[in-house]
């Protein structure tokens, strides 16, 4: 089976199981063993996201060894899940079909609110006070859309070299949206992007910072990394099997 997911991350531990720690993927696995009578189903997903990272369009794939029908399922877990967890488009997929190398390429956008302080908005959006230049941010994006070396902007990783389709900058009256398309991501890689894109909006840095940053093989601004509430797994298309990678933000 394959579907989609959607969540509010803000009170989750991230999306991959972890021991004590509440995570999509637990509350997925536990409303599929409740339906299984008890047996585990494991849930594979296209991507690992951190704690606080909502998803609109998360793909996952786990193998169903119940009696309920495609339909049936998807109306027992809408009635087991909790409130910030949703699955939509459940269906039938290959068989070894697995979404994290499925993956063509994936959409994250991470969303500011450059106005007062708003609590609704900023629940899934940062807050920043002060001015930002979105075209110097436009501009400083562009310099990572491409095939890099992405290690100044991600954790650790045996292959750090990742592709950018695109760096949007966009402002709609207060709200400043930043859009961001890869093959795959290094973790932490888009908040990281994100913090070093707001230094330059709000003027304390170069348009060109960014670029030299990803040239210097060093942390980018000293490892600074953006809140994870302002960022959201947006899409996730597939249509290729790759190497493995990770898919982490």
């Amino acid at each position: 089976m394959r579907a989609r997911v959607e969540y509010d991350g803000t009170d989750f531990a991230g999306f991959q199981l972890q021991l004590r720690a509440r995570t999509v993927q637990g509350e997925l696995e536990a409303a599929l063993g409740t339906l299984s009578g008890g047996r585990r189903v494991r849930v594979d997903a296209a991507g690992r996201t951190d704690a606080g990272v909502h998803a609109a369009g998360q793909v996952i794939a786990f193998s169903w060894p119940g009696r309920l029908s495609v339909t049936g399922l998807g109306r027992a877990l809408d009635a087991l899940l909790p409130a910030d967890v949703a699955v939509r488009g459940l269906r039938r997929a290959p068989i070894g079909f697995r979404p994290r190398y499925a993956a063509r390429y994936r959409d994250y956008r991470y969303t500011v609110w450059n106005g007062p302080r708003s609590p609704l908005r900023e629940r899934f959006a940062l807050g920043v006070r002060v001015p930002l230049d979105t075209a110097a941010m436009a501009r400083a994006g562009s310099a990572l859309v491409g095939r890099h070396d992405f290690s100044p902007f991600g954790a650790v990783d045996r292959q750090p070299v990742r592709t950018l389709h695109w760096v949007r900058v966009r402002r709609e009256g207060r709200l400043v949206t930043v859009d961001v398309r890869g093959d795959a991501f290094l973790r932490h890689m888009v908040r990281r992007i994100v913090a070093a894109l707001l230094l330059v909006g709000r003027g304390e840095v170069e348009v060109s910072a960014v670029a030299e940053a990803l040239a210097s093989r060093r942390p980018a601004f000293n490892g600074a990394v953006a809140p994870a509430k302002g960022l959201c797994l947006r899409r996730v298309v597939m249509g290729r099997v790759a190497r493995e990678m990770n898919g982490d933000t």
